[in-house]
């Protein structure tokens, strides 16, 4: 038997979320690779699911969790064996597979990856889905060629996982970062990760015109609709702008003017389907690049229990940083 939070849909169609113990036997049988979850994370994907915010579910009942770290039980897979430590990010896990807020879990051995050396599996889950694809934001600046001397980089939603990270990332490397946030009163937090300046989302979240004043070499937005639209609006001729979320919205009330008339590029980042070679990039780098003292800042760590509980309040925007669950705690 293990501990795990398990999912389940009400009469009235509402989500159920508890803390139970699971036989082994209940495990997904659609897995070649059993592994021990030492840690876990909540980002905003698993809050949906917990909250039944958003249709994130679609197998019922449902072990929620995105993200794991820690090591092989068991595998027929030929790439893992018993002891091999991993990191398990997205493939629908949580969503259509038994995930990893649970102290174990069967997958697939071809999502998983394996954890950098010297990087613990706590360090991973710190990092977790939300600072893999701040990663992969920073990484695909540089693939458009935006540099430190190319000028400002604004994050968006800076308060955020994705966004703390981004900073941290991105000024470690040089960049001028400017956060936009809703919590003013987090400008200190913000600014010792990293970001040369703090602005107020409201700047950003309303509707605006399709061309602004050109200020930004680089955006990472993982909020979408208007603050997405007026980002790209205020993008500099050549900049390039991520987006890989959704906090606001999933619309993007923008024109065609800042791609045709500033070759301004927008480019989606996925983390939940990138394939291996990149993952394990993103990986290498966050273990080798990322400050581990700024990574402490942004860091809580909670029980399966506190996950449940705290949800509401990542959705809320209540929360900064990121959420680690100890599954055995």
């Amino acid at each position: 038997m293990f501990t795990a939070i398990l999912l389940d849909k009400n009469d009235d169609g509402t989500t159920a979320a508890r803390l139970t113990g699971i036989d082994d036997a209940q495990l997904p049988l659609d897995g070649d690779v059993t592994v021990r979850i030492d840690y876990s994370t909540v980002n905003y994907k698993d809050a949906l699911a917990i909250t039944g915010k958003a249709p994130v579910v679609r197998s019922w009942p449902m072990v929620p969790g995105i993200d794991g770290a820690g090591e092989v039980i068991a595998s027929s897979h030929p790439d893992w064996k018993a002891g091999d430590a991993f990191i398990l990010n997205g493939w629908g896990v949580g969503e259509t597979h038994w995930g990893c807020l649970s102290q174990r879990a069967r997958l697939q051995g071809s999502w998983l990856i394996p954890r950098p050396p010297g990087m613990s599996a706590r360090t991973a889950m710190a990092i977790g889905t939300a600072g893999y694809t701040a990663m992969l934001c920073a990484m695909a600046l540089q693939e458009q060629g935006v540099d430190r001397s190319s000028g400002d980089i604004l994050v968006t939603g800076a308060s955020g996982g994705v966004g703390s990270i981004a900073i941290a990332i991105l000024a470690g490397w040089g960049y001028r970062v400017v956060a936009s946030t809703g919590k003013l009163a987090e400008a200190d937090y913000l600014k010792s990760l990293g970001a040369a300046e703090v602005i107020d989302r409201a700047a950003l979240s309303a509707p605006g015109k399709p061309l602004q004043k050109e200020r930004w070499a680089g955006v990472v937005d993982a909020v979408g609709s208007h603050t997405l639209a007026n980002a790209a609006a205020q993008t500099r001729y050549g900049g390039t702008v991520t987006a890989c979320g959704l906090a606001q919205g999933m619309d993007f009330p923008a024109s065609v003017a800042p791609f045709i008339l500033r070759g301004v590029r927008l480019i989606g980042i996925d983390s939940v389907m990138a394939p291996l070679p990149k993952r394990v990039a993103a990986w290498e780098r966050l273990a080798n690049e990322l400050d581990p003292g700024k990574l402490a800042t942004i860091t809580r760590e909670v029980g399966l229990a506190q996950a449940i509980t705290l949800a509401p309040e990542l959705l809320a925007g209540t929360l900064h940083g990121r959420l680690v669950v100890d599954t055995h705690a």
